[in-house]
């Protein structure tokens, strides 16, 4: 890896975790290109060339994450963690994380209890969202059953 590609990718690490420490604050492109020390156009390209996604999709995501530990282990209604992620409309929240998460916030904390037999390091990679958006993980099983003569 030349030393320009360390530079860059270390740059959209530092724009990475600053969305990951403030995603519930307002954050636009101006002020993490600045964080990068690119400007915005280029930002995008290669945040979107490092990581997969657009800076905006990966805050989404992100937010959304929270959202689902908050309505999985809180009592809070939806609106206030639509609040306390960072989403300023109950209706992109609900929006967002049904794209993301295949159902409504409602939904999924009247699902959240898993099986108490499946560990919880399965439970949690089935459950985090996709970057895809709305795909979930397929469950790893044996050989498809043969058909009986």
């Amino acid at each position: 890896m030349s030393r320009a590609v360390e530079e860059s990718n270390r740059a959209m690490l530092r724009a990475r975790d600053a969305m990951d420490r403030a995603y519930a604050q307002p954050l636009d492109i101006a002020a993490l290109a600045r964080i990068a020390h690119v400007s915005e156009a280029h930002f995008i390209r290669t945040f979107r060339a490092t990581f997969g996604e657009t800076p905006h999709r990966y805050l989404q995501r992100r937010r959304v994450e929270r959202a689902m530990y908050l309505l999985a282990r809180s009592d809070e209604p939806v609106t206030e963690i639509c609040h306390l992620v960072g989403f300023g409309s109950l209706g992109t929240f609900s929006r967002t994380f049904h794209g993301i998460v295949g159902e409504s916030p409602s939904a999924y904390r009247r699902r959240r209890a898993a099986p108490a037999d499946v560990p919880g390091c399965f439970t949690k990679a089935w459950m985090r969202p996709s970057a895809a958006g709305g795909e979930k993980a397929t469950a790893v099983s044996g050989p498809a059953p043969s058909a009986a003569p």
